[in-house]
């Protein structure tokens, strides 16, 4: 169950944090798709504006320069007489440049065609083929082109990405060309990046998850496994009254012609074992006020040192006919703030068990005094003592070290689990010290 449990978060958390990676991812591809096409048309509609310019008294004619090539990336070598562009290393205008070279960041060039799209003029910085302007040509969507406005394009030819615009003329079309093959490198790059980045995320988000969803199961898991425990304890301690209670009320049906005071220890013996369930039911209800954070009890300050001295005195004289000697240092009027009455619970259960187990001709020791800005409470007893496995698992409920011991001395094993809860309520201290063979102390801290 808690396997599936955890798995459920896992798949919950990663398709959750998957659909926000691909939202954040698409956003981020999105602007910055916008803003590369946004800079190529801007650079495009540049080179168109100059070429719109009267550059044709210093225009270059077609195939100057040194070297060829079919897919544009073959610079001109010649200086004086080239058309260098920014990135050659001048400003268009500026020292170094020619005033006549476009304003273009990467190759550029342009095509005329008339009315029919036929090629009658082209203009380049770079010496290219015939071929090429025509297979260029053709990859240009003429469909879409209106009579007035600038329509723009791309397309992928021999490796390189090209964009164009087209501007319409009145006998043809004037179409110019610029490489953004280095512009589309980077939203390629810009994906595989979030590819990797995402597929990274997810495996350290799945191990993260599942130690996260392993812990925090932990305390569900835990709490699930003490209620079953605490469901079959419970059942377990109920089904021996009522199992005794079943027996002698067969004995009495079975003798229905006797007289009551004949059959008088069967009903002694229904109405012990009616008050050991109502003594566990009040328990376990006791048990269930406390858990219940809506707990109205009222705390006040009192004197714990009264309280101690009200619950050993009336003791004592108990405790004397057990043959157990009983020792107590009370230092006086010692203030704490919580419930008197749960209080002495607590000392009541600490003395109680204090003295159930102390072993024939053992010894009791309570004592009760100021340390630090807190007050403590120490009872002790001798005996066989708790072995150190146990002392972490004696305030749990129900939870005894020795079943056969304790039924005799009449616990349910929910003393402790009181006392604990009680302690816990006041933002106390409650734990125990022992030595196997000489006995525990109990120690309860308030403030």
């Amino acid at each position: 169950m808690f396997k599936k449990l955890r798995n459920r978060f896992l798949i919950v958390n990663l398709v959750s944090i998957s659909i926000m990676m691909l939202v954040a991812f698409a956003t981020i591809y999105t602007i910055t798709y916008q803003n590369v096409q946004r800079e190529t048309n801007m650079e495009l509609y540049k080179v168109s504006d100059f070429y719109h310019s009267p550059y044709n008294s210093s225009k270059m004619p077609r195939g100057q320069g040194q070297g060829s090539g079919t897919g544009g990336n073959t610079v001109s070598s010649s200086s004086s007489d080239s058309f260098p562009s920014d990135a050659m290393g001048g400003d268009n205008g500026g020292p170094g440049g020619d005033p006549n070279s476009p304003p273009a960041r990467s190759v550029s060039f342009m095509i005329k065609t008339d009315d029919q799209w036929k090629i009658t003029d082209t203009h380049s910085r770079f010496d290219m083929e015939d071929t090429f302007y025509t297979e260029v040509l053709q990859k240009v969507d003429q469909n879409k082109v209106g009579d007035s406005e600038r329509q723009t394009g791309q397309f992928t030819l021999d490796g390189t990405d090209w964009a164009y615009v087209v501007d319409p003329s009145g006998d043809g079309h004037m179409i110019v060309f610029i490489d953004v093959t280095a512009q589309q490198g980077i939203l390629t790059n810009l994906i595989y990046t979030f590819a990797i980045v995402g597929l990274v995320m997810l495996i350290v988000i799945y191990f993260l998850s599942r130690y996260f969803a392993n812990r925090s199961i932990a305390p569900v898991r835990e709490a699930f496994e003490k209620q079953k425990q605490f469901i079959g304890d419970a059942s377990h301690e109920l089904k021996t009254p009522l199992a005794i209670i079943n027996t002698n009320a067969d004995v009495l049906l079975a003798n229905q012609e006797d007289t009551i005071a004949n059959q008088a220890k069967w009903l002694h013996y229904i109405k012990s074992e009616t008050e050991r369930m109502t003594g566990l039911t009040n328990d376990l209800l006791y048990l269930t006020q406390m858990d219940d954070s809506r707990s109205t009890m009222i705390h006040a300050k009192f004197n714990i040192s009264d309280a101690v001295e009200s619950i050993i005195l009336p003791m004592e004289a108990v405790i004397f006919e057990k043959n157990i000697s009983l020792d107590y240092n009370i230092e006086p009027n010692l203030t704490v703030h919580g419930n008197s009455e749960q209080i002495k619970q607590v000392i009541l259960i600490l003395l109680d068990n204090a003295v159930k187990y102390s072993g024939p001709k053992g010894a009791v020791n309570v004592t009760l005094q100021k340390q630090n800005n807190d007050v403590m409470l120490a009872v002790s007893n001798t005996g066989e003592g708790i072995a150190p496995e146990h002392l972490d698992r004696i305030f749990d409920r129900f939870y005894r070290t020795d079943s056969s011991r304790a039924r005799k001395h009449g616990g349910h094993g929910l003393g402790l689990a009181i006392a604990r809860s009680i302690v816990d309520q006041h933002k106390g201290e409650l734990y125990a010290r022992s030595v196997v063979g000489e006995g525990a102390t109990f120690y309860v801290r308030l403030s």
